[in-house]
């Protein structure tokens, strides 16, 4: 049996290595990748005088995911948590305490936010169970528009799209609730009378154990124990020209030719390129999915620099800064905070707005340094910096995202042994893509 993944981010690798498990040893597994590595945006450098992630730096730890692949692959003793500090968000020219009680920023009680909004918008959370509130079951719209409605529009930038930035490099308003918050959905499709009622009854249960989790030596030794253990035939700087179902059976490759089996762990845009030829419905869906770029900078700077004692800095929409949000990486992990440097990293690039693509690594060096300044108030002097691009690396989870998601499935549904997998499916998190590349393997068929 010859089976091609074609995407080598991690996704396209726990395929890989999941077919291995289910298809065994002679399998002819080809795993293609147009980039010069694999990994996609899991790419681990040298920064600070040891290894860095410049892309993905952690996980959702509460989801098993990832840490039960760690196990599977002998990795259990990489697996750090982080030391626990709270982040800031940068909101009208001052840092404030990130709220707690909301769920990704949207508020449980108008007390939670005091201090990061003004008087008139507490006293609108305070007011909004006493306003008439209607929702559809089933309906959904962007965050944005039910926040600001409910909340009203400091609320939306202040706190929920710096949280949303960080998550899908998005707006609130670029972002469907369903998929975001599916728990809020439900609250509200329950009948929740409110918002505010509706967020205190999706908000999770208080728990000690620490919401995410990293590796010590950053994702590089994922992606490496899951290469080795795939024993898959991996060719890097190939793009597949084309697909197409062969005549009997299986799937033509350009330029690998027949295999019985094909998984498309690529992003949207270029899933939609492919399956145009001979699937023009299943692609004009998926070309529905629109991406959003971003840019990491990471910094190294001296020991005795005073950065806060914060895990990051979240920026506020609107504020005179470029930089969208910093990890103050050393400061929140603790294995790093021993290294030579202290490192930051500073992410750029919202939805609809590239124009830190265009920019030279010079101009965005320079830029994370000043913003970085402006928002500790201390001088920033990087004795090292490397700037990481990454182009169209995010899908945007639109109102209807679910939706879209199911008619793509079910019009690829009729082709044989064809599965997809990969961040814009259900989730854009690490451990999201590691069940998204199992949940393809299974859906091939024994040939």
């Amino acid at each position: 049996m010859r089976i091609a993944v074609v995407g080598g981010g991690i996704s396209g690798l726990v395929a890989a290595y999941r077919a291995r498990q289910r298809f065994g040893p002679d399998a002819d597994i080809v795993l293609l990748e147009r980039g010069e590595r694999v990994g996609g945006v899991l790419h681990t450098g040298e920064l600070g005088g040891g290894p860095l992630d410049f892309g993905a730096e952690a996980f959702v730890g509460r989801r098993p995911e990832v840490i039960d692949l760690m196990t599977e692959l002998g990795l259990a003793d990489q697996l750090v948590r982080p030391a626990g500090k709270r982040p800031l968000v940068w909101a009208g020219g001052a840092t404030h305490p990130l709220p707690a009680r909301t769920l990704m920023g949207i508020p449980s009680d108008a007390e939670s936010l005091r201090g990061l909004v003004d008087d008139d918008a507490l006293n609108w959370i305070e007011t909004e169970a006493e306003r008439p509130f209607s929702w559809t079951p089933g309906s959904d719209t962007d965050v944005a528009s039910l926040v600001v409605d409910r909340f009203g529009e400091q609320v939306v930038r202040r706190s929920v799209d710096p949280l949303l930035g960080g998550v899908y490099a998005g707006m609130a308003s670029s972002i469907g609730v369903r998929a975001a918050l599916p728990t809020l959905a439900a609250a509200l499709d329950r009948g929740a009378p409110n918002l505010t009622a509706a967020v205190k009854a999706a908000l999770p249960a208080p728990s000690t154990e620490p919401v995410f989790g990293a590796l010590r030596d950053g994702y590089a030794t994922l992606t490496a124990a899951l290469v080795a253990a795939s024993d898959a035939r991996v060719i890097t700087n190939t793009a597949v020209t084309r697909i197409a179902p062969a005549a009997q059976s299986g799937w033509i490759v350009d330029p690998l030719g027949r295999v019985d089996a094909l998984i498309l762990a690529v992003p949207a845009p270029t899933v939609a390129r492919l399956l145009r030829p001979f699937a023009p419905e299943a692609a004009a869906t998926a070309a529905t999915i629109e991406p959003s770029s971003s840019v990491v900078v990471a910094l190294a700077l001296p020991l005795d620099t005073e950065l806060p004692d914060n895990s990051g800095i979240l920026i506020a929409t609107g504020e005179p800064l470029r930089a969208k949000a910093f990890t103050l990486s050393s400061r929140k992990w603790p294995h790093l905070a021993d290294r030579e440097h202290l490192l930051v990293r500073a992410s750029f690039g919202r939805f609809g707005d590239d124009s830190a693509q265009r920019w030279s690594d010079d101009e965005l060096i320079t830029a994370a340094s000043e913003d970085l300044a402006t928002v500790t108030g201390v001088k920033i002097a990087p004795a090292h910096a490397h700037v990481q691009r990454w182009p169209g690396a995010l899908a945007q989870y639109a109102p209807n995202h679910g939706a879209t998601i199911t008619e793509l499935q079910t019009r690829t549904s009729e082709f044989a042994n064809l599965a997809l997998a990969g961040a814009y499916l259900n989730g854009v998190g690490v451990p999201a893509c590691v069940a998204s590349g199992t949940r393809a393997v299974t859906q091939l068929s024994q040939v």
